[in-house]
């Protein structure tokens, strides 16, 4: 199977960042305008956290606070969990589901590479089981004599 390199390469290594003391408003209209359920929290090239659609409506909603007065750094994940991008794809699949997370970051060394979300893993893997199918098919029928 492909490794999480091959899955950046093929989706784009655009990553959508905000600022720690940014609010947690500006990070949602990025969100809506970008059509993305995450954001990095970068200060320069060091990354701080990252802040998901789930932290936003649990933090702000269980914490009686607004979006347009809290700051993104007061809600957001600062344990990030992410992947190195030789990783397998089968490894990154464990990840999300035993972390339950739906984004993670993609690093080679210390370059933040991209960010994959849960579609784009389960996008990647169906992709490859369609083509092994085909493959399979092509020998079967004997298209390969």
């Amino acid at each position: 199977m492909s490794t999480v390199r091959d899955m950046i390469r093929k989706k784009g290594s655009e990553v959508f960042s905000i600022l720690p003391d940014a609010t947690v408003y500006a990070a949602l209209v990025m969100m809506a305008k970008h059509n993305t359920g995450a954001l990095m929290v970068l200060s320069g090239k060091k990354v701080e956290g990252i802040l998901s659609e789930r932290d936003c409506v649990r933090r702000l909603d269980l914490e009686g606070k607004t979006a347009k007065e809290t700051r993104v750094r007061d809600i957001m994940t600062s344990k990030v969990v992410y992947v190195e991008a030789g990783q397998p794809l089968e490894e990154c699949m464990a990840l999300m589901i035993d972390k339950n997370i739906r984004h993670l970051p993609v690093f080679d060394g210390t370059d933040l590479l991209g960010l994959i979300s849960v579609r784009d893993v389960l996008k990647e893997v169906v992709d490859v089981q369609q083509f092994l199918i085909s493959q399979l098919e092509h020998y079967i029928t004997g298209g390969g004599r």
